[in-house]
């Protein structure tokens, strides 16, 4: 393992200097967008390889106008991200701490319970960071070589915010790569715990931290959990697929449902999603497995389930999946569709920024016609609120959640 302060670079130490932009190159910034790319500098003016990666510089047009103190990546697509529009207030643990302060002051109106999103990169002008709570711990994780540079600064805020007793940074994310960033897992204080606590409603959950997928938790996917309640009828059998630790399958138990499987490529997460259930006083099966192939095999043995979950991981992360992304949205879903009773309720979800909801629609509506099932509609939803939406940054909105009515296609 790197040493992580090796990583850092102390950018706030030295005046920014000047990273100039083409002409007219500034119209989707000054409409909001906190994204540079490379191609939109004046590189014979202000050259990229000028600067070093996580370096703050002034952000100007070619006519000489502040646009934003920006944190600079030559070696990236995004360049730049705005981190301040106020030429009067330079990026410093100042500015940082503030931001966190407003990140957090929206959570805490959302629910008093320290279980959240805190910081949710663009959205809350911080690109590139991270950070959930889970009550003393934090967990974070730093996507871009701008943030990394200011990640002793986060620290030092985090512990003027919160004071928790535990900041964990596990920046295992892909997205690292993107900004020539090592994957590194380590604590910046406190004891690690090898598991996280989790409270959603009046549900509790375990999760595993360090060996779990993103910060431990989905945060984002709480406001739909929270929507299904109305949906389970009394005595369900549901169908949980790619379960993780059984957040939507425990949730389902609560309100009403009298089974559940829970199918997962990853055994220790069905072993959580067991300990959850029990915890919150149920049980669910357990299948470890490909997703499309454990599908497969339930239909052939004729199980029938009057819920069916999909909550997959993205199919779609670059723009080139977009053909297959779609077409395994498809097979997946038609796959649920013939698990399906009449008159049952398919959750179809898609975390791929790169399906539009209009998409994840139509392959609903294609894997219906295939499978001879009518669908309707009931309600969609998105991420939830501790994951805002950046009104000027699109890449922000991300998750879909369809919550659909299943019959028989007869008449």
């Amino acid at each position: 393992m790197s040493d992580p302060q090796a990583l850092h670079a102390d950018s706030t130490d030295a005046p920014a200097r000047v990273l100039r932009l083409k002409r007219g190159e500034d119209r989707r910034l000054a409409a909001g967008h906190l994204w540079v790319f490379s191609n939109e500098i004046d590189s014979d003016a202000t050259p990229l390889t000028a600067f070093a990666p996580g370096a703050l510089a002034e952000l100007r047009t070619q006519r000489d106008v502040f646009i934003g103190y920006v944190c600079v990546n030559p070696h990236a697509l995004i360049c730049a991200r705005i981190l301040s529009r106020d030429e009067a207030r330079p990026v410093d643990g100042v500015l940082i701490e503030r931001r966190l302060r407003t990140a957090l002051a929206l959570r805490e109106r959302l629910s008093s319970a320290p279980y959240h999103r805190w910081v949710f990169g663009e959205s809350d002008r911080l690109p590139g960071l991270v950070l959930d709570r889970y009550g003393e711990v934090i967990v974070g994780q730093i996507a871009t070589a701008g943030m990394e540079a200011l990640r002793d600064e986060v620290t030092a805020a985090v512990r003027a915010v919160l004071a928790p007793a535990v900041l964990f940074w596990k920046n295992d994310s892909a997205a690292r790569e993107l900004e020539h960033l090592p994957q590194l897992a380590y604590a910046a204080f406190g004891d690690v715990p090898d598991t996280i606590e989790v409270m959603e409603g009046e549900l509790t959950f375990t999760a595993p931290l360090a060996a779990g997928q993103k910060t431990g938790w989905f945060y984002d996917q709480s406001a739909n959990r929270a929507r299904l309640a109305r949906y389970v009828p009394a005595g369900a059998r549901v169908l949980d697929v790619c379960s993780y630790v059984g957040g939507w399958a425990v949730t389902a138990l609560r309100h009403g449902a009298a089974s559940a499987v829970c199918v997962d490529a990853s055994q220790p997460a069905l072993d959580f999603a067991q300990r959850n259930a029990q915890r919150n006083g149920g049980s669910v099966a357990l299948l470890h497995g490909d997703a499309f192939d454990t599908l497969k095999a339930l239909a052939a043995q004729g199980a029938r389930f009057d819920v069916v979950i999909l909550d997959p991981p993205a199919f779609i992360k670059r723009k080139k999946d977009i053909p297959q992304g779609q077409a395994a949205y498809r097979k997946l879903n038609q796959l649920a569709l013939g698990l399906l009773v009449d008159e049952g309720l398919l959750v179809s979800c898609s975390c791929s920024y790169h399906l539009a909801p209009a998409e994840l629609v139509s392959a609903i509506q294609s894997a219906a016609r295939h499978s001879g099932r009518f669908v309707q509609i009931l309600e969609a939803g998105g991420q939830s609120p501790d994951h805002p939406v950046h009104p000027a940054i699109p890449e922000t909105r991300y998750l879909k959640a369809y919550f659909c009515r299943v019959t028989c296609e007869v008449g």
